[in-house]
């Protein structure tokens, strides 16, 4: 039976390996004006790995002393760089910036007075700086929280992709987890034993360990990298639960709406119909 289901699981790899790889050759031949020569999946798996899954990833996660980047302020990053290919990490960091006050330490458990303390800030930026030029991708937790905080202060703006380990990747079902799941219940879907310290590398080694258990990973990554498109869903009142259920969120882009960035792949498996928002028309 094993057998049978791991020969299954090999063969849907191959068909998406394919599939995404016929997608970038598709590209190439209207981009170049010819037809490409890839004839074997093989050709093609080649090309997805160089051109499509990122070799490195930076997990990385903030503490802060509140919701607001522009009243608040970032009081700790963490960072762990991490090999996709051999589900490795290759290093971790994290570091403290001096904040006057944090009206979250009974959240993150970080008084103010530990925070300006003497260390070695300036190095600490200067090696997270060398972390994220090494990176291909950034991965977060909620990275529409976390991505804001950097360009700011003491703290470098990161000019790479990131992905929200939240939003932008759509976990397999056997894990049953809600459409946005917590990294607590990420971590105990994959069978990572979770403490209770609440600090900035606690939940980098959550996703790292998630990540390290993840067969599908490369795959997950791919998809998580397409374009995002916001959807309105067009429902009643008494439908309102489907699309919450599908990760859609009340008042967030769109007042008085339900709305998602999503990608076209995504949205073609929703069960209710959904429209797309131009701002810009």
């Amino acid at each position: 039976m094993k057998e049978e289901q791991d020969h299954q699981k090999e063969s849907e790899q191959l068909g998406f390996l394919y599939e995404t790889t016929k997608e970038i050759a598709n590209k190439k031949d209207i981009a170049l004006g010819v037809k490409s020569p890839l004839n074997s999946i093989e050709e093609r798996v080649e090309i997805l790995r160089e051109e499509q899954i990122p070799k490195n990833i930076l997990i990385l996660d903030t503490e802060t002393t509140g919701l607001d980047n522009k009243n608040d302020d970032c009081l700790e990053v963490g960072s762990i760089l991490f090999n996709v290919k051999t589900r490795s990490v290759l290093a971790q960091q994290s570091f403290l910036l001096p904040v006057e006050n944090n009206n979250a330490e009974k959240i993150n458990n970080i008084p103010a007075e530990i925070t300006r303390l003497p260390q070695p800030l300036s190095e600490a930026i200067k090696y997270f700086e060398s972390l994220v030029r090494v990176s291909d991708v950034i991965v977060a937790h909620n990275a529409e929280f976390d991505m804001k905080w950097f360009g700011l202060n003491k703290l470098p703006q990161i000019e790479k992709k990131w992905i929200c380990s939240m939003d932008d990747i759509t976990w397999p079902a056997d894990r049953q987890l809600k459409t946005r799941p917590s990294v607590r219940d990420l971590a105990l879907a994959y069978g990572v034993p979770v403490w209770n310290a609440h600090r900035a590398l606690t939940d980098c080694i959550y996703l790292a360990e998630v990540f390290k258990r993840c067969s599908e990973l490369e795959k997950l990554l791919i998809r998580a990298l397409e374009p995002k498109i916001l959807f309105r869903a067009e429902i009643s009142y008494e439908e309102r639960y489907l699309a919450k259920s599908a990760g859609f969120r009340w008042n967030d882009e769109i007042k008085g709406a339900w709305s998602k960035r999503m990608s076209r792949r995504d949205m073609k498996k929703l069960e209710f119909p959904v429209s797309e928002v131009d701002f810009k028309a």
